[in-house]
């Protein structure tokens, strides 16, 4: 499965192996992903797209908060919700 803008991922590698995160853009086999408290809308990481799951759930492309992100992710990284 492609990896689009807006979806959520999980990173599988890394010392954020098992986050889950917004692919906020895609590039050159890399995405900027953001989670809204460790990884900021405002200083996302660049993270190699085969070190990251996608989940089959695609969020609106207008958040624009950190809070609005961290509300998408919650169920999520409970543990409540994973989709792949």
């Amino acid at each position: 499965m492609e990896i689009k803008k807006g979806q959520i991922v999980k990173s599988v590698a890394g010392h954020d192996k098992g986050f889950f995160y917004v692919a906020l853009e895609v590039n050159n086999g890399y995405a900027l992903i953001a989670d809204g408290k460790h990884r900021k809308i405002e200083k996302p990481k660049k993270k190699s797209l085969k070190h990251l799951k996608p989940a089959n759930t695609v969020v609106e492309s207008d958040i624009r908060t950190n809070k609005e992100l961290r509300n998408v992710l919650s169920g999520f990284n409970a543990g409540d919700v994973f989709e792949s």
